[in-house]
């Protein structure tokens, strides 16, 4: 597994408090929580892991990336379970704290654990996986409960547009603990050791936990479908699949050679094919989320914005950085409050 400085994103909103996953969804996660740092620290332990919590009055930030277990598992105990997911902000505060991490040289991962409806559009979240492309972030989301998994096709969209080694993995309720799930799923996936920790068979039997095989196997087959989506994506036009034959041109000789050059539209239908400046609309993209991570940010610290134009790109990049860094201080600020009035 490789060198990584790894967020965990959990869900603390109400619907934690379900006992579909044993003891309730919340405590779940909990494990999962010692099961995520120590599959990360035992196969790098210069990897550090950070927590944070995304529901409640606001996304708070619980610990920056660490190697001491024992902070996360404290700040852990102390989290209340309240309110309702904010999946989006949740992810653009971690996404700050990986690119203020330490060692330059880790990985960017982000693992988020959704168990609550998501008010987020699926355009949103898109945009969302492009930034975290564009910002060299990986993420991996795990879904629990019928609510957290009617979520999962516009997650699997984000993901998609997220590229690299992402995932999603959905996990329905059963007898399986969550953290084994997880465990074994594609997310702790070692590619260094002949099959890693997904699938090893001196510690998991199919037979005795069918609806925990049938989870893996989905999981698998997700990662599978997500390295060759990204295969195509890099093979380009030249290994895409034959185009369709087209007809000649009446006058045509009739000894041409199919394989001739023959001048077709093959733009995607998805794509402009005419006066659309690809430039043009990469910069409208880049401000649209700049203009949405400065608004989440606000709204997450409780205020009112007003949605402007113009401005300066570099400066308003400056400002949302700077935004996002004040949300972090003050939650930190809140955490070492609650600690002194609980001494």
């Amino acid at each position: 597994m490789p060198l990584e400085s790894c967020m965990l994103v959990l869900d603390n909103s109400e619907y934690m408090r379900n006992g579909d996953y044993p003891p309730t969804r919340f405590r779940a996660q909990a494990e999962a929580v010692s099961t995520i740092f120590n599959s990360k620290t035992e196969s790098n332990p210069e990897s550090a892991v950070g927590l944070m919590t995304m529901a409640g009055k606001a996304p708070s930030l619980l610990v920056t990336p660490t190697n001491d277990l024992g902070k996360l598992l404290s700040a852990l105990n102390k989290s209340t379970i309240g309110g309702l997911s904010d999946f989006q902000t949740a992810v653009q505060i971690a996404q700050l704290a990986l690119k203020h991490r330490e060692n330059k040289n880790q990985k960017q991962r982000i693992v988020v654990f959704v168990g609550s409806p998501l008010e987020d559009s699926q355009e949103s979240l898109v945009k969302l996986g492009k930034r975290l492309r564009k910002n060299n972030v990986l993420i991996d989301v795990v879904t629990v409960g019928e609510e957290g998994m009617e979520n999962d096709e516009k997650i699997a969209a984000m993901v998609e547009a997220a590229g690299g080694n992402d995932h999603l993995v959905s996990v329905p309720p059963g007898p399986g603990l969550l953290s084994d799930i997880v465990r074994q799923s594609p997310i702790l996936y070692d590619a260094d050791r002949p099959g890693g920790d997904a699938m090893d068979g001196d510690d998991f039997d199919p037979s005795m936990d069918p609806e925990l095989a049938m989870a893996l196997r989905m999981s698998l087959q997700e990662a599978e479908q997500n390295a060759q989506r990204q295969a195509q994506a890099q093979a380009g036009p030249s290994t895409s699949s034959a185009p369709e034959p087209v007809p000649q041109a009446a006058g045509a000789p009739a000894g041409a050679s199919s394989s001739a050059p023959i001048q077709v539209d093959s733009t995607p239908a998805s794509r402009p094919t005419t006066g659309t400046n690809p430039d043009a609309i990469m910069e409208e993209d880049e401000e649209d989320e700049d203009e949405m991570l400065r608004r989440a940010m606000a709204l997450s610290r409780g205020e009112d914005v007003m949605m402007g134009e113009g401005g300066d790109d570099d400066e308003e990049d400056e400002d949302e950085e700077a935004a996002i860094a004040r949300a972090i201080a003050m939650s930190l600020e809140q955490q070492e409050g609650q600690q002194d009035k609980e001494k």
